[in-house]
């Protein structure tokens, strides 16, 4: 690696998905694309996401309720142009994945199927630190089902002066609490630090010790491989707005294990469409589940809420996942030496085991360094200190494949060379 321009020019020469970047709109600085490191955050918007979006006005002006049935993309159907694209995206079967709602709407229709009580059994492990609305949702399950999350809710942190987590710590946790656990639930990627957990031994463990596993994909998604049949998780759940740049507040996904999804015994909450497609229009009290994962959907599908996920599933498809993932790994990589290069005094408190974000670990300027950041044209994302033990904030990047180039990071290097901290 170089921190040189042209070594830079030349890594986007050779890279097969250079040309994606310009299927993508970037907001303007100075009359300038952005250095847009917030995909993490917030994907960008494809090009043709108008396009796709159109086409479904037209259907819907040119054909009103027969839209349903008719046209290029019937809305009846519409939840099934996902199933392929997205199942490669998180490793899985077809029929395990559906789209529908958002996210932690999901997650609470997943814990009623997969956290489910006893008065001997009724914990669950998570990490400490989870993003906000996961440590809601499992408080208010916890509650709902007559426990106290003070001792129903175990979280595992990071050791004292550790930033991660180390999967011996998590594997140590479910052994500890086994017999007494419900449900083990992890992000796949950690928020804050951008550490991606071992979802895999996190699993074994889990049913080891008698519990279900399931995941918040929410920054895993389109970001990092996942085998999610093949790990033999019990649920998962993610949004499509980040890494998946499908627009803000996007649908979600979910993935249920085929153990489960082909189980009609599995509990669950029901709704219309996820009863037994071939006899759906019968009206039939008595609910019989479409087997899979469609077997949770509850409402029809939100077809313009859908639309622009289907505009960047189509370039996900087209790019592959296996293309994005080893980019990833480069690109991010290389952010991390252009790091050292120009602001050594910054320090990654990202672990190996990652995606595509670095979290940098600031001082009392960390803030001032941010607006620097921003009015200099590049967009990163700041977050205030994470754990009770954590002085400084921290600011993250990402550089997604998908629409990240190489010069973009000799460039961020380049403007940070240039930061002088105030007196």
């Amino acid at each position: 690696m170089e921190f040189t321009q042209d070594w830079a020019q030349q890594k986007d020469q050779q890279d097969s998905l250079h040309r994606f970047k310009d299927e993508f709109y970037f907001p303007q600085h100075e009359g300038k694309p952005v250095i847009y490191l917030t995909g993490n955050s917030l994907g960008l918007q494809p090009k043709q996401t108008q396009a796709y979006i159109q086409e479904e006005l037209d259907a819907w002006k040119e054909l009103g309720v027969d839209g349903h049935f008719e046209g290029k993309r019937p809305w009846m159907e519409y939840h099934k142009f996902f199933a392929e694209k997205i199942a490669k995206i998180v490793g899985a079967d077809k029929k395990e994945v559906v789209v529908m709602n958002n996210l932690t709407v999901n997650l609470h229709i997943l814990f009623a199927s997969f956290y489910r009580p006893t008065a001997t059994r009724h914990k669950i492990i998570m990490e400490g630190g989870a993003f906000p609305s996961d440590m809601y949702a499992v408080e208010s399950q916890v509650k709902h089902h007559g426990f106290n999350p003070s001792e129903s809710i175990i979280e595992v942190t990071p050791r004292a002066g550790e930033n991660a987590l180390r999967d011996e710590d998590i594997i140590a946790a479910i052994e500890e609490h086994g017999a007494e656990t419900a449900l083990v639930f992890f992000s796949g990627v950690q928020y804050f630090t951008g550490q991606v957990f071992d979802m895999e031994s996190i699993t074994k463990a889990a049913h080891k010790a008698g519990a279900f596993a399931g995941f918040d994909l929410a920054h895993a998604a389109g970001n990092i491989k996942l085998n999610l049949h093949d790990w033999n998780a019990d649920f998962a759940a993610w949004c499509s707005y980040k890494y998946l740049n499908s627009g803000p507040g996007g649908v979600s996904g979910i993935f249920v294990h085929e153990k489960h999804g082909n189980n009609p015994k599995t509990p669950r909450f029901a709704g219309w469409w996820g009863y037994q497609e071939s006899t759906r229009f019968q009206m039939k009290k008595g609910f019989i589940p479409e087997p899979g994962a469609a077997g949770w959907q509850l409402s029809n599908a939100p077809v313009f809420s859908m639309i622009p996920h289907l505009a960047s599933l189509d370039l996900f498809d087209d790019a592959g996942m296996d293309n994005l993932v080893a980019k990833q790994k480069e690109i991010t990589a290389y952010l991390e030496f252009v790091l050292a290069e120009s602001a050594p005094q910054l320090k990654v408190i990202t672990p190996e085991s990652r995606g595509s974000q670095l979290s940098i670990l600031t001082d009392k300027n960390g803030k001032h360094l941010f607006d620097y950041l921003t009015k200099n044209g590049v967009i990163t994302d700041w977050r205030e200190p994470h754990l009770s033990d954590m002085e400084f904030g921290v600011i993250r990047m990402a550089p997604v494949p998908m629409y990240t180039s190489f010069e973009d990071i000799y460039n961020l290097g380049m403007i940070l060379s240039k930061y002088q901290a105030p007196a």
